[in-house]
């Protein structure tokens, strides 16, 4: 199944600091039929969004939040069985071992990269 597919219909939680590439990247999810919550730019917005919004398919975050890590976030995610991956510039040293196995890519992120591994998540292709 093409990512497009497999996000057609699908509501993705982007967790984003950086205007510009929120903004990129809700562009690219809509066009791919996705719809987008948020894009937020906070641990706190993320986390009012998961307790009082619409629940999400998957989600990308990315790791470093005005200089907050996103991990409370991905913590929420997971109690939650809601699959996600991290969009960072930190390599996989850096981050906590319990998120080993959760597919991180690294910034600056290629579109079509983003939209395959977001199919992926939700199990296209």
């Amino acid at each position: 199944m093409p990512a497009d597919a497999a996000l057609a219909g699908r509501r993705i939680l982007v967790v984003e600091d950086e205007y510009f590439l929120a903004e990129e990247l809700r562009c690219a999810l809509t066009a791919g039929g996705a719809t987008v919550l948020g894009p937020v730019p906070s641990v706190g917005a993320a986390l009012d969004l998961l307790e009082h919004g619409e629940v999400p398919d998957a989600a990308m975050l990315d790791v470093s939040l005005g200089g907050d890590a996103a991990y409370p976030i991905a913590d929420a995610l997971t109690a939650r069985g809601l699959p996600f991956l991290f969009t960072t510039g930190y390599d996989r040293s850096s981050m906590p071992a319990r998120y080993a196995a959760v597919r991180r890519l690294e910034k600056p992120v290629e579109l079509p990269l983003l939209m395959r591994e977001l199919g992926r998540l939700l199990g296209g292709a």
